[in-house]
């Protein structure tokens, strides 16, 4: 059996992604689609609209045959991490042969060309980048132009553009892991990551989470023009809840070297944060102080979350070089357990219910206890129940 996996969030889950299911169950070749979902928090800094089983069972009855959960330990650092994370579990999985991503533009021979170019860190390159971080640009901006300036024939959209900078992530992971899976860009189709405005059938996943904390009748229409009928039908529950001002509460009663430790926190950056927060009583308000062209809006955002889950770089590069685990969240009836018999010959533990959990050691532990921390962090901020082993069956 080969799986066609993709790596996702789905907060929420809309047509557009609908889309791209059914385009990797054309074009990969593959029986059976496999989603590697980040769980509760995301990577841009934010609280899921919907918990991971709610995500989960609405990937499912659209097409995908199993949603794995990606660690939070991964699920919320930067890019490059974000992907070796996720190109490590899947790697692990023998039956998995494809990976799909949605993109801006590109094939897979751009993709894997301006991969290996990123690998080739020479001392030239060196230099030219410590050069262009020196006016306050970002590193990822910083890097493009390293990377742009020695090699000419780059496409300069797969290195400056949100879907393509993630999909060179993926696969220089798989490049770096040596990984027998094969990449797949998907073109996007719609509105772009971050266009606010509604669309008629394939907006923003930004404009649908505006659009359901908003709950007007015309927002309640964009919803049910651009959602699966059961992804409408659980948004029109959508209560919003106080995960900004908890963040806000978390850095300030952090200690500096506490903040300092986070994955995305750099060059005295926390002492920034904490003047921001003693200043600064709202959230957007304290953001708008912080973010430059150094430091992006997400990055900020992250920083923030890592604090409030206190994940810490040292631990997540750890995570990486460690053996880990696979947990599932929910799987289709019908074909579960061929499923679970190819999820199951994986070089890590398959977690499918609480006594699996047994099997996990030292960082395959840690990482899978920073989960159940980020899940009852959700539970409270949501006043519900989240159960945390349950693997559901749809």
């Amino acid at each position: 059996m080969k799986i066609c996996a993709v790596v996702c969030e789905y907060n929420p889950f809309h047509n557009g992604h609908l889309y791209q299911l059914r385009e990797m169950k054309e074009r990969s070749g593959c029986q059976k689609l496999l989603c590697l979902m980040s769980g509760n928090f995301t990577q841009r800094g934010d609280m899921a609209v919907f918990d991971k089983y709610t995500r989960a069972r609405h990937a499912v009855e659209n097409g995908a045959d199993a949603v794995l959960e990606l660690p939070v330990s991964f699920a919320v650092s930067p890019a490059e991490l974000f992907a070796k994370g996720a190109v490590k579990l899947l790697a692990a999985i023998p039956a998995v042969k494809v990976l799909a991503f949605g993109c801006e533009s590109g094939n897979r021979e751009d993709f894997m060309k301006t991969a290996s170019a990123t690998l080739r860190e020479d001392r030239a390159f060196r230099a030219a980048l410590k050069e262009n971080l020196k006016d306050g640009t970002s590193y990822i901006r910083a890097r493009t132009q390293t990377l742009l300036s020695l090699n000419a024939d780059l496409d300069e959209k797969l290195l400056s553009s949100p879907n393509n900078i993630l999909g060179v992530e993926y696969c220089r992971a798989i490049l770096a892991e040596k990984a027998d899976i094969d990449p797949l860009p998907i073109l996007r189709i719609g509105a772009s990551f971050a266009d606010m405005v509604p669309r008629k059938e394939f907006s923003s996943a930004t404009s649908l989470r505006a659009a359901m904390a908003d709950g007007s009748f015309s927002a309640r229409r964009a919803l049910k023009r651009n959602m699966p009928k059961n992804v409408y039908e659980d948004a029109l529950a959508f209560q919003p809840t106080a995960f900004e001002e908890a963040l806000l509460c978390a850095l300030y009663a952090a200690e500096d070297d506490e903040i300092a430790k986070t994955a995305d926190c750099s060059e005295g950056l926390e002492n920034r944060l904490k003047a921001m927060v003693r200043t600064n009583p709202g959230y957007e308000a304290a953001l708008s102080k912080v973010v430059t062209k150094r430091y992006t809006r997400a990055r900020i955002k992250r920083v923030l979350l890592q604090n409030f889950l206190k994940i810490g770089l040292d631990e997540v590069k750890d995570f990486l070089e460690s053996p880990l685990y696979l947990r599932t969240l929910a799987l289709r009836k019908e074909g579960s357990e061929e499923m679970l018999s190819a999820l199951s010959e994986a070089k890590f533990p398959l977690i499918v219910r609480k006594s699996d959990a047994a099997l996990l050691k030292k960082d395959a532990l840690a990482c899978f206890e920073k989960d159940r921390f980020a899940n009852s962090l959700y539970s409270l901020l949501t006043h519900s129940a989240l159960g945390d082993y349950e693997t559901l069956f749809v």
